[in-house]
Formats: C-alpha cells, structure tokens, sequence
C-alpha cells in the first residue's frame, strides 16, 4: 500500500490566527513567482537567443537545439534539490529548505545575466551556462515543496486546495513578469543591442529573490503540522529509537504513489513548456511571426490563469481532487490537434484562441495539484514525496518538451507530431489518476470511484 492518510494537525495549540495564514501563504506566493520568474526568463532566452550568443553553429535549428539541451538540463536537476530538500525539510523544516532555496536561485539567475558570451570566453561560456542552470534547477526543485507546504500546512479547514493554489499562482505571475520585461527590454533595445546585452536585464531582477529570502528567514514561522510532526521525532529520539529517514521511507513504501503522481502531471508541464517556449521558437523562426506579438499573447493568456488556478483549486475542495485534475487532463486530450491547427494558421487572433483554450485545461489541472500532492503523503515524509512526485514529472514532461517539439518538427515537418506527443502524454496522466483513485478508494475502505478530498483529518 503506498497512499497513506495525512497526519492530522496539532490540535492541542492554538490554531494560527487569520492574519498570520495570509501573511505566511502571500510570502509562500511571492516565494513561487520571484523562484519561476527567474527560472522562465532562462526558456525566453533559450528560445530567443541564447543559441547564438552561447552555441554558434552554421545551422539555426542546431544552435537552437543546443539552447534547448541546456534548458532541459535545469529540469534534470530538479529532483536533485527535491531529494535533498525534501529529506531536509522533513526532519528540519519547510522553511529552512525554501530559504536556501531562493538564495541560490537568485544568485545564478544573476549570474547568467552577467555570463560573457562564447565569442569572449570561448567554451567556458556554455560551460558555465549549463553549471548556472543546473543551479537553478536544484533551487525550484527545492522551492516548490517548502513553498507549498508553507501554504497548505497553514490553510484553514476545507481550504487546503485553494490556500495550495496560491503557490501554484507563481507560475503564470512568473511568466506574466518574465515576457513583461523581455517586451520592456525589446522595446528600449533595437534587434542588435538587444542580442548583445538587451537580453540580460531581465536576469538581473534575480537580485530581488535575496531580499524575499531574507523576508522569510527573519518573520515567518514554521508551519503547525510540521511542528506536530517534529515533537513526534523529538519523542522518537528520547525513546532511544532509530529516526526513520524520509527519503528511504518513500522509496521503500511510496514508490508507486511518486511515480504515479509524477505520471499524472507529466501532460501539464509538457504543455506548458510547448506553449510558452516551444510555441514562442516555433513561431517566430517557422511562421515568421513578430517576437513582440507572441510574447503579447502568451502574457495575455497567462492572465487568465491568475483567475482559474483558483477557481479550479476551490472546486477540487467541494468536489474532490482527482475528479477536478482528471477533467483537465480529458481537456488537454481532446484539445491537443484543434489547438495546433490554430497556431499554425500563423494567425495571431487564432493562435491567442489555441493557447488560451489549452491554458484553461492547464489550470484546472493545475489548481488542485499543490493540495493533492500533499494529501498522498503523511506530514513527516511529505516534502520528499510530494516534491519527487513533482520533479518527475518535470523530467518526464517539461524539461525536455521543448527539445523533443524541436526534434518532432524536424524529423515529420507537421506540428501533429506534437499534438501526438501530447495526446500520449495525456493517456499516461489519465492511467496513472485512475490508479491514483484505486489506491484512495482502498485506503479508505471506499468504493473505487472515490475521489481524493481533504476530510478533517487532512485527506
């Protein structure tokens, strides 16, 4: 058995007041935008021009390759900083692990803004862009896990989704932010000022992510459960008992649980990347469409995720998890061909139409996500589990869907390809939700068809 029921809160102190809930999930919030801005404005630039500036080669689409390798290479380590923060942040503290989380973060974010190019360092320049990147995968593979459990351990009763759902509102602020100063950057530059040093600006506000970690250090506490948890470890070490570890746990008894859930959310961060790297490449250097105008849509259509991430996380509290997310995965299912036709009619009204449907079956997945990848693990293995859940998924997804779209137009010379990528993908999800509930529906002496829904006791 690997779904185990969530620990319930300790009970016996006093509930954290209203006021401090907000302040502890609006620092969680900004927390996951400052940490996805700065890990968006490097997918810009990998799109944008990165290739040239650190991978020249006689063959546009090669160098473009190449920009995209170094971009996936940042997803291949986040579950390095998901295993190492999630052990730590089980047995120390969620706080603690997004700390150290945003302090390395802004600083490589700052340092690729500062980088020289190949043509003034030779090979040293994607060298060392490929070690700042890993940098920054290993920090928002730690970050999202203590983010979100800052958010969900603190939510009131019957509100775990939506309080999770804050956290998950740093992805589309971060893109929103990250294409807002790319437009900014492209706007006081022209075309060869901005392939210089234009670009850099927007790497530099990486610098903000220190102040925000300072922030957290010094006014936000520790989140109630897991200083429930850690009385029990406490208790645990005076007994002269052996401390479990976190990771050996999930990986003995859970195994299934983390592969399942990282199955379940592969379609969602392979999509995403596709609509705001891949499509942003795709667009401009196949359809000849205007830079400008892409970034416009895909920050417009970013927008609207800030009102349906919510919306589809408060659902998910009245009607259940997996009943939610499974819906926007049959969405992305059904939607993966029509949405690409529209995006290759090179029609910018037609291509806003595409993204924004595919974005809307993305939040709806999205939305409950943060609460239901918490709800599969009890409070002392939490982080560990949720986040390797997580950045799984983000291997197996994200990191290399920009990549493997290149490789896909090359090798068929149709997008349907990646429609095709896209419709196996959202079979997997959909097998491993199914399963998902099977696990749930035993766990809890229910019938199959039950859903995973926080109950009082946290489930």
């Amino acid at each position: 058995m690997d779904t185990a029921p969530s620990a319930s809160p300790d009970r016996s102190s006093a509930p954290p007041s209203t006021r401090n809930r907000r302040k502890v999930a609006t620092a969680a919030a900004l927390a996951s935008a400052v940490e996805w801005y700065d890990y968006f404005v490097f997918g810009i630039a990998a799109a944008l021009v990165l290739g040239d500036s650190f991978f020249p080669s006689g063959s546009e689409a090669a160098g473009v390759l190449a920009s995209f390798a170094t971009f996936a290479v940042g997803f291949l380590a986040r579950p390095i900083g998901g295993v190492i923060a999630g052990h730590l942040g089980d047995r120390r503290g969620r706080k603690p692990m997004l700390v150290l989380a945003l302090t390395v973060m802004g600083l490589a974010t700052t340092g690729i803004g500062l980088l020289p190019s190949y043509d003034s360092i030779g090979i040293a320049a994607p060298v060392l862009l490929v070690v700042l990147r890993v940098l920054q995968g290993v920090a928002v593979g730690a970050q999202w896990g203590g983010a979100m459990l800052m958010a969900t351990e603190y939510a009131p009763e019957g509100k775990r989704g939506l309080y999770g759902s804050l956290v998950q509102l740093g992805v589309p602020i971060g893109v929103v932010t990250a294409n807002s100063v790319f437009l900014v950057a492209g706007a006081v530059t022209d075309e060869r000022t901005f392939g210089t040093w234009g670009w850099r600006i927007p790497f530099f506000v990486g610098v903000l992510v220190l102040i925000l970690a300072r922030y957290i250090h010094t006014r936000v506490e520790e989140t109630p459960e897991f200083r429930a948890a850690e009385s029990e470890l406490s208790a645990v070490e005076k007994a002269g008992r052996e401390q479990r570890s976190p990771l050996r746990m999930i990986l003995r008894h859970h195994l299934g649980t983390v592969l399942l859930a990282g199955g379940s959310f592969a379609v969602n961060t392979a999509t995403f990347y596709i609509l705001v790297t891949g499509v942003l490449d795709y667009s401009t250097r196949e359809l000849h469409m205007q830079r400008t105008a892409v970034l416009t849509v895909t920050l417009l259509v970013s927008l609207t995720q800030l009102a349906l991430i919510p919306a589809a996380a408060a659902l998910s509290d009245r009607f259940g998890r997996l009943r939610v997310y499974a819906a926007g995965a049959v969405g992305l299912l059904i939607w993966a061909v029509p949405m690409f036709l529209l995006i290759d009619t090179a029609s910018l009204v037609w291509m806003a139409v595409g993204t924004f449907i595919g974005s809307c079956f993305l939040s709806i997945m999205y939305g409950p996500q943060a609460a239901l990848f918490a709800e599969l693990f009890t409070p002392e293995m939490r982080y560990t589990g949720a986040s390797l859940g997580y950045q799984i998924s983000a291997i197996l997804g994200g990191g290399l869907a920009p990549f493997v779209m290149v490789l896909l137009l090359e090798a068929t010379g149709t997008s349907m390809s990646v429609s095709a990528y896209i419709v196996g993908l959202s079979v997997i999800a959909l097998v491993s939700i199914r399963l998902l509930a099977r696990r749930a529906a035993v766990a809890e002496g229910a019938a199959p068809r039950a859903t995973v829904k926080e109950a009082p006791e946290g489930r």
